[in-house]
C-alpha cells in the first residue's frame, strides 16, 4: 500500500519551520539535506526532520499538510514537542 508523509523541517537553531508532503520520506529528506531542492529550504538551510506523519490516502495527506501549514507557530511547536520533545533530527532514525 502506498504511503504519504507530511513532515516538518527546521534549521539548526529552530527559527524556521517548513511543512512539506512526499510519498518517499527518505529520498525527500536526503534531497533537502544535500541542497538538491531549489527554494525556501535551500535558501534558509532547513534540513532537520523534526516531525512526520504517515498517511495512506493522498487526499488526506494533502489536507493534513494544509492544516499544519495553517497552524500558528505555537501550535506547530506543540505538535513537534509531543512527537519529538528533544527536537532531534529524525532522519538518522528513519534511515535505519
Amino acid at each position: 500500500m502506498k504511503q504519504y508523509f507530511v513532515y516538518i523541517l527546521t534549521n539548526k537553531i529552530h527559527t524556521v519551520l517548513y511543512t512539506g508532503i512526499t510519498n518517499n520520506l527518505l529520498q525527500r529528506i536526503y534531497q533537502h539535506k544535500n541542497k538538491l531542492v531549489e527554494g525556501f529550504t535551500k535558501k534558509y538551510n532547513i534540513d532537520m526532520l523534526v516531525y512526520y506523519e504517515i498517511l495512506e490516502d493522498p487526499i488526506n495527506a494533502i489536507e493534513r499538510e494544509k492544516a499544519i501549514k495553517n497552524l500558528v507557530r505555537r501550535k506547530k511547536i506543540e505538535l513537534i514537542n509531543a512527537f519529538n520533545p528533544e527536537w532531534k533530527d529524525l532522519y538518522e532514525d528513519i534511515i535505519k
